[in-house]
């Protein structure tokens, strides 16, 4: 299994700032919605060779994080594989 490292809380802010609050995927936001848990998610996951880069890291709610488990967003796919 691959060290993670937690990821910093201005780092987080940060994200979720540059990302507007909503989610890279499905497009919620936990500023129309305070139900909506908001992530800092790796794009490529570490296990696969990503990096705590902020080019590699988005904001996903809950849902779409879970549905991702390790595999490539499909916005993602054809740049990747």
């Amino acid at each position: 299994m691959t060290k993670r490292n937690p990821i910093p809380a201005a780092v987080r802010q940060y994200v979720f700032e540059r990302d507007r609050f909503q989610c890279q995927n499905c497009g919620r936001s936990s500023l129309q919605d305070a139900t909506v848990k908001l992530n800092v998610d790796h794009i490529i996951a570490i296990a696969n060779g990503g990096s705590d880069d902020l080019s590699n890291l988005q904001t996903l709610c809950d849902r779409c994080n879970q549905q991702k488990s390790k595999h490539y967003s499909d916005r993602f796919r054809r740049h990747f594989l």
